[in-house]
């Protein structure tokens, strides 16, 4: 059955919504410019693989 509506991807970061991208900075411990870096970077808007990153760079 078809559903009514638009549907949200959980999975992404929406940069358009303010709101995303602050609670993902905070929940990772860094600035919302460093996030968006990030998602350049990696050319994804995957939420996994911007963590991914973001934890490799930590370590290095």
């Amino acid at each position: 059955m078809a559903s009514k509506g638009t549907t949200t991807d959980r999975k992404k970061v929406n940069s358009g919504e303010k709101y995303e991208v602050k609670y993902e900075a905070e929940k990772l411990g860094i600035s919302t410019q460093a996030l968006v870096g990030a998602k350049r970077a990696t050319g994804s808007n995957d939420r996994k693989v911007i963590e991914k990153y973001l934890t490799d760079k930590k370590k290095k």
